[in-house]
């Protein structure tokens, strides 16, 4: 994916002018790709007002952020066995016309082709109304995203527990898909069969011993029901009076007897959780799956629209009244984002004499400017990161 610049500079003949310096100079360098990015006429309100907006708006930019991640980072987690298709579902609505309405487009195309949707944010109402209409979006969606993956994580962490227990060796993992009936003595008060491992190394002298291991073994009672890569479960039936002796002696021979008692109505409880968990997660997947494509379309839609707000706050904030200003999207050049931030900032240094100067010499300090951590530039910018929803 991609690292995109939003930035905007005032609309005025004098920064025309400054734009087409710049698109010529960084086209011709191939710094970056560079196209216009639309904003509608907003409703302005007072500067105030703005500037309790353009905090919330820098809160919500970075909790849409956050909730497009985690849809992306959850789809790959449920597209487990085709993680390499992750990225060809990140997708986003086509666009505004009727016929596009449907059609899914890759995340850079609509960035590029940015349309305001005057249907889901009507402009006419104040900005206020449309920072709350996202937000409550934004709030909904990662509610949700949490409903849905709490029962499917579920559910998928059941099967796991009980998947795990069909694999390991003979000494642990479950025998429900193993024993039958027929392999024991059941119901019996004097005999009882037992089950024991024994490595492969020594299946001949299982077959020599066990009959001597103590007194009252059932002759030619040994069976191998089972084979794995370290030995085999083997059946024997002998006297119950006299199990705790044969436990003892097969153990010296490092033959293992099992804990196990054949229970018929247990072992097919286990088989039947197994196969209804393994459905139960087979017909969540698809709506799931369906869920977060759709959900994360339009919690990105949403999350571009932030960034179109805060460039439209910003701009006049910094430019003025009446609303007159450019933005425009940059795709830099990765191996060329030092000198295209150098060609911005001299191109549009009349914007902010004392900023530029700034950034061209980092230890000087600007007078009542309280940076922190935000950066600053003569001219509005957004960064816009793509590269976090890779899932790879």
């Amino acid at each position: 994916m991609s690292e995109f610049w939003l930035i905007s500079a005032p609309g005025d003949k004098t920064n025309l002018q400054a734009w087409e310096r710049m698109n010529t100079v960084t086209l011709k360098s191939n710094l970056s790709s560079n196209s216009k990015f639309h904003i509608p006429d907003l409703k302005v309100g007072t500067l105030d007002a703005l500037v309790g907006l353009s905090d919330e708006l820098g809160k919500l930019d970075s909790f849409a952020e956050s909730v497009i991640k985690k849809i992306a980072q959850y789809i790959g987690e449920v597209m487990e066995d085709s993680k390499d298709k992750v990225q060809e579902n990140l997708l986003a609505n086509g666009g505004l016309k009727d016929k596009m309405k449907c059609l899914k487009i890759d995340l850079i195309s609509y960035l590029t082709r940015f349309e305001w949707d005057m249907a889901k944010y009507p402009i006419k109402q104040p900005l206020k109304n449309i920072l709350e209409a996202l937000s409550k979006q934004m709030t909904q969606i990662e509610t949700d995203l949490k409903t849905r993956s709490a029962a499917y994580n579920n559910i998928k962490g059941n099967l796991q527990n009980l998947e795990k227990k069909t694999v390991g060796n003979l000494l642990t993992r479950t025998l429900a898909d193993i024993v039958h009936k027929e392999d024991f003595v059941l119901n019996s008060e004097y005999l009882i069969t037992l089950l024991v491992v024994v490595p492969k190394s020594s299946y001949i002298q299982w077959q020599k011993t066990y009959e001597s291991l103590s007194d009252m073994v059932v002759p030619r009672s040994t069976k191998m029901i089972a084979e794995d890569a370290e030995g085999g479960l083997f059946t024997v039936t002998l006297f119950r009076k006299v199990m705790e002796d044969f436990k003892a002696k097969a153990r010296e021979n490092r033959f293992m007897v099992r804990e196990f008692c054949f229970d018929e109505k247990e072992l097919k409880c286990e088989k039947e959780e197994l196969m209804k968990l393994a459905s139960d997660k087979k017909q969540q997947y698809g709506p799931l799956l369906r869920w977060l494509k759709v959900n994360f379309s339009e919690a990105f839609v949403a999350w571009i629209h932030v960034k179109a707000l805060r460039v439209f706050v910003e701009s006049v904030l910094r430019y003025g009244l009446p609303v007159n200003f450019q933005a425009m999207l940059l795709q830099p050049n990765r191996k060329s984002i030092k000198r295209l931030r150098d060609v911005l900032n001299v191109v549009f240094k009349h914007l902010d004499e004392v900023a530029a100067a700034s950034i061209m010499d980092p230890g000087m300090d600007i007078p009542g400017l309280q940076l922190s951590n935000q950066e600053y530039y003569p001219y509005v910018y957004f960064k816009i990161d793509l590269s976090l929803l890779d899932c790879s």
